[in-house]
């Protein structure tokens, strides 16, 4: 008996799927692969997104074959959390993973991720480089995928003097080394720029198996594949060939506009110090930079981002060269932003605009039309629901909650709206900031995690796009309606408490 009927397009044709009780596709069907790329600490310093700085072809190339959304953002700025909030499609303030060291399977033995997702489908789901967060106590989830996942450095160093040839600290933290307490190990420089071929860094790497990777499942035309290729530049440090260094005129780089705090902000809500004083020469005992590091830091960063972009677009021209682009997804993310010297800040790790927007590019052969951009607000938990529309499968039925939305109807027409708001949650100074943006404001609800009273920081990117001052005092109305928003989600959940090493 016919259970419910199904329709998918791809290319100009449309396709009928008839789904019978128990199965959800045919034998022989075309179902779409996908091919999902994942780049840590990825701001949208990206030509596609209006940086005329950047040198970034490739990912330039895809937002031109699909659409680019302008307001996406991440549901917490920090590496390990976000990539759960993708793989679960859960807010960190769903499940109560907001920091290191937490196992979602510990909570969630049954979870089913994103890439189980489609297996569960008939796919075959590959993963190399950054996916999950290994490190800082977390480790990859073997279950998600088909085959073992490839991993490769996040920290790398060529040049001896970077870290003298001693595991350093951050090289601790990402391989789960915690022999000695991380802060008795030296740190490692924040950048270098030998001139050495792209392969000689994971990225370059990476690419190079993802490339492989390719060939190898291009082979069977009835197995659909469900790729996820992390690459990790530009997180630091910033090691890259010098050719990519070699793009940009450190004197001619965008430097911060506005380094303060914003006025009438709480004093916990600015992020100061914290990962980037791991790396040398970056000083410990001062949150104040001088002008010749920050250029460094800035010029280390597109460097990375234009590395980075070259290995990308190597997996893209392949794709293209296999004759897999009219039936492969595409989705670009980055995991979180980053600071660049706003508000004097470094890094991630804040409920500010810089480290909260992120860049999403989606390419569907057949839904999305070439070179189109929206101001749908979008957040990384709206993936899961998404790529299983697009190629066609059930909607999520997991244990974990599944918080985000299809964005099919947006990709379909861009001035759909189908949600008001994105909403993101970062843990600082014993509080919770709980924080939506829309298209003009951002409000953060500080909770005291046991003392104290509830902070606001209200901000109109309208009048202020920097941040410069909290408005939560002086548009008592635009609060109200604002907080009366927040309130319509649900209460967060407390920290999964981490397990013991």
């Amino acid at each position: 008996m016919f259970n419910t009927l199904i329709r998918t397009r791809f290319g100009s044709f449309f396709v009928i799927l008839i789904v019978l009780t128990g199965s959800v596709w045919g034998e022989s069907d075309n179902r779409p692969n996908v091919l999902l790329l994942l780049v840590d600490d990825l701001k949208p310093t990206l030509g596609c997104y209006g940086d005329e700085v950047a040198v970034s072809p490739n990912i330039d190339r895809l937002a031109a074959m699909g659409m680019r959304f302008d307001l996406a953002y991440c549901n917490q700025s920090v590496c390990m959390a976000s990539r759960y909030n993708l793989m679960l499609g859960s807010r960190s303030s769903s499940t109560g993973f907001y920091s290191f060291g937490t196992q979602f399977r510990e909570v969630y033995p049954d979870a089913i991720t994103l890439p189980q997702h489609f297996t569960n489908h008939g796919y075959v789901a590959h993963s190399m480089g950054k996916v999950f967060h290994i490190g800082h106590g977390n480790t990859n989830d073997d279950a998600s995928w088909s085959v073992p996942h490839l991993k490769d450095k996040v920290i790398e160093y060529l040049v001896p003097e970077s870290n003298h040839r001693q595991l350093t600290r951050e090289e601790a933290l990402f391989t789960n080394e915690f022999n000695k307490p991380i802060r008795s190990l030296p740190r490692g420089a924040a950048w270098e720029s030998p001139d050495v071929l792209d392969e000689a860094y994971a990225d370059g790497r990476i690419a190079t198996h993802a490339i492989d990777r390719l060939r190898s499942l291009s082979q069977d035309s009835d197995q659909p594949f469900f790729l996820a290729v992390g690459f990790v530049r530009p997180h630091l440090p910033f090691s890259a060939p010098k050719k990519y260094w070699d793009m940009y005129d450190r004197d001619s780089l965008p430097m911060p506009e506005f380094e303060e705090a914003p006025e009438g902000a709480p004093e916990f809500a600015v992020k100061r110090g914290g990962e980037i004083t791991a790396f040398k020469p970056v000083p410990t005992d001062t949150a104040v930079f001088q002008d010749d590091l920050k250029r460094d830091l800035i010029h280390g960063y597109y460097a990375s981002v234009s590395y980075m972009d070259a290995q990308l677009g190597r997996v893209l021209d392949e794709l293209e060269k296999l004759g897999l682009v009219d039936n492969t997804i595409i989705l670009l993310w980055g995991d979180h932003g980053w600071h660049l010297g706003d508000h004097g800040s470094w890094t991630k790790h804040s409920n500010h605009e810089q480290a909260n927007r992120i860049p999403i590019i989606i390419y569907a052969p057949g839904v999305t039309k070439s070179g189109t951009r929206t101001r749908q607000l979008v957040e990384t938990v709206d993936i899961y629901p998404t790529l299983a529309s697009l190629a066609g499968l059930s909607k999520p039925a997991a244990p974990q909650p599944i918080d985000g939305v299809d964005l099919t109807p947006v990709l379909e027409e861009p001035k759909k709206r189908i949600r008001e708001y994105a909403y993101h949650a970062y843990k600082r100074g014993g509080y919770l900031g709980r924080a939506i943006r829309t298209e003009r404001y951002r409000l953060v609800q500080w909770e005291p995690h046991s003392v104290g009273k509830t902070e606001y920081e209200l901000y109109d990117y309208e009048k202020d796009p920097l941040e410069t001052i909290n408005f939560a005092d002086s548009k008592p109305d635009v609060l109200a309606r604002m907080i009366k928003l927040l309130d319509q989600e649900p209460k967060a959940k407390k920290q999964v408490e981490k397990r013991r090493r």
